[in-house]
């Protein structure tokens, strides 16, 4: 499986994006998905996670309430909608995947994803 994120740009305050991540491979619905963020001079963050099923969900406090986290096993692509954005939001966003034996379980620790796509920038101007 391989990753290609996209849908970054640069916003203003307030505004939405959605940050698409599409999937090579037929085996897509066997992997559990994460969205990590890192600004610049900062570590690499999580933000969002979805199980396998795609019926439990996980979100850094930060982004509660504002993004949301979806997929679609057919179309092979997982999603972050990125509501309400705020200028620390500001960050390189990257897809990850990892295959889960366990149908439910969200991933939220950047060490359990094995397959990273190559980031899309997010830049929200105030």
């Amino acid at each position: 499986v391989q990753l290609q994120a996209c849908g970054g740009g640069l916003v203003q305050a307030g505004d939405s994006l959605r940050l698409s991540c599409a999937t090579s491979g037929r085996l897509f619905r066997q992997y559990a998905v994460g969205w990590f963020r890192q600004a610049p001079g900062k570590e690499r963050e999580f933000v969002a996670a979805m199980s396998r099923r795609g019926d439990y969900r996980r979100y850094a406090d930060f982004v509660k309430g504002r993004f949301t986290i979806s997929r679609n096993n057919a179309k092979n692509v997982v999603y972050l909608q990125m509501n309400s954005l705020k200028p620390e939001d500001t960050a390189v966003y990257f897809c990850a995947a990892t295959n889960a034996e366990d149908i439910h379980r969200t991933h939220s620790v950047e060490g359990e994803y094995a397959l990273w796509g190559q980031g899309t920038q997010v830049t929200v101007s105030s």
